[in-house]
């Protein structure tokens, strides 16, 4: 009965905040207001940097006119939270959270770092925007293990008094600051695990991820794209993202695109279609590859101040670049 209440509760606090956010019609107008100042910074990846920790996983600081969101919270539970302390992140400030999708390589720190706040800020990390169906069971043949841990995870987060807000589109949650919701998979881009399984209203299908969602920073210079692993496809999202917010060229192309493994064909055809649309900077951390940065690099007429390897405690900033901190420079 008491979970009923907290998850009623939860569900109508989802609800007001989704109804106070705003919802795209064919594309935001022209003129709408943009992000001004913007900074994101890794907080985990595989690459570190100096007293930092790496590890599998990814997470990223934004901070946008004044608004700041955690986006992801790495793999193990408490990696980032060591690394935002070593690099002088005060998560007591962060309202909000995006998981990008389900898996634990992106939501393994959650809860340590709800928890870690709470006591400062009851407000802190309480507020997680997912992707709809990031609550689906998950199986990879054997039916009785559940492989969706965000399953368990959400009713430990709601008894903290936090709150999923669920998308099952793109949204503007401020001026200029959008997320995807679940990308349309246009493009054949498949860089999932074909193992798995997703019980999805539909049925039992192959699990591509369909909770898998970006976050999209509008600006002057042009859409800057943040990324957790790209499950959807990096085309896919960047033509959605021009599509629902303005069909501007991609300042920065930030996060994970899960092409560690691509074939040269594969990433000859990305990189095409990459190049046509337009990239200025390119941070490849978590799952994107090192060779993938290099061969993405050389294909968009990029050079290294502009094409990095993302590191822990590297950053973009917008008007000033990359900075891609010792290791990755």
């Amino acid at each position: 009965m008491r979970r009923a209440r907290r998850r009623s509760a939860a569900l109508l606090a989802a609800l007001l905040l989704a109804c106070g956010a705003r919802a795209p019609a064919a594309g935001a107008d022209a003129q709408a207001p943009r992000v001004q100042h913007l900074k994101i910074t890794i907080l985990s990846t595989m690459l570190a940097d100096r007293a930092t920790l790496g590890e599998w996983g990814f997470s990223a600081l934004v901070e946008a006119d004044g608004h700041r969101i955690l986006f992801d919270t790495g793999a193990h539970t408490d990696v980032v939270l060591k690394n935002a302390r070593e690099l002088g992140v005060d998560l007591s400030t962060i309202p909000e959270v995006v998981l990008s999708h389900h898996h634990s390589d992106h939501a393994g720190g959650f809860m340590t770092l709800r928890r870690s706040v709470m006591a400062r800020s009851p407000s802190a990390l309480a507020t997680t925007h997912v992707g709809l169906g990031i609550f689906y069971p998950r199986t990879s043949g054997i039916p009785l293990v559940e492989g969706n841990t965000m399953i368990r995870i959400r009713d430990e987060y709601e008894a903290t008094g936090g709150v999923f807000v669920v998308h099952g589109g793109p949204v503007q949650l401020y001026d200029g600051i959008w997320l995807t919701g679940p990308v349309p998979r246009r493009h054949p881009e498949r860089n999932w695990s074909e193992s798995v399984r997703v019980r999805t209203p539909a049925g039992l299908v192959e699990d591509n991820l369909p909770e898998d969602m970006s976050l999209v920073c509008d600006t002057d210079r042009g859409l800057v794209v943040l990324t957790g692993c790209g499950h959807a496809g990096v085309v896919n999202i960047v033509e959605y993202s021009r599509e629902v917010v303005r069909p501007a060229r991609i300042h920065a192309l930030i996060g994970g695109i899960h092409l560690f493994s691509a074939s040269d064909d594969t990433l000859s055809w990305t990189a095409g279609k990459l190049a046509a649309v337009g990239v200025d900077n390119l941070i490849g951390a978590h799952c994107t590859g090192i060779e993938t940065v290099l061969r993405f690099r050389h294909d968009l007429g990029l050079d290294r101040a502009h094409a990095v390897v993302g590191a822990v405690g590297a950053s973009f900033e917008l008007g000033r670049g990359i900075d891609p901190g010792l290791i990755a420079q």
